[in-house]
């Protein structure tokens, strides 16, 4: 009966805030694929990461591909995940992103909005990410999604 049936779980930074506390200084938590950037920056961590998080494991089951893939040799390579969403995302290809799986290209305008709201969690800046109790009405329909800006804008090296 569990069959198919997705458990998200915590992602651990709301465990270690107290109530009247929204950022705090701590190792790095968090699984491989699904850890915000500020992790590796000297900047305050706030429960946005959970919302980074939770925005890469939408970005998963639309497109059921793991973040982090193994090569044969059990290498792991990451990044590129996030990468593929946007620019699949931006040249109006998702096919590409869920390899032309046809349940999930049934539904284009509902698949555009999932990916749409994966990509403004996963935003680089923090700011710009929308809190949970903004995420759930939005990928509901109740709320529309505005067109989300490059996730990581930051990184882009001009070369």
């Amino acid at each position: 009966e569990d069959f198919y049936s997705a458990k998200i779980s915590d992602f651990g930074l709301a465990k270690l805030l107290l109530t009247n506390q929204s950022r705090t200084s701590t190792g790095i938590r968090g699984k491989k694929g699904y850890v915000a950037p500020e992790w590796f920056r000297n900047t305050p961590v706030t429960m946005m990461v959970d919302v980074y998080s939770y925005g890469v494991l939408i970005l998963e089951i639309v497109s059921c591909q793991k973040s982090v893939k193994e090569f044969g040799t059990g290498d792991e390579y990451g990044e590129i995940f996030t990468d593929l969403a946007w620019d699949c995302y931006q040249e109006g290809r998702l096919e590409v992103f869920v390899e032309n799986d046809l349940e999930a290209l049934d539904d284009y305008k509902k698949l555009r909005i999932f990916v749409m709201v994966g990509l403004w969690c996963i935003q680089e800046n923090p700011s710009l990410r929308p809190t949970m109790k903004k995420v759930i009405p939005m990928l509901d329909g109740v709320i529309e999604v505005p067109e989300p800006p490059c996730p990581f804008p930051l990184s882009v090296t001009s070369g």
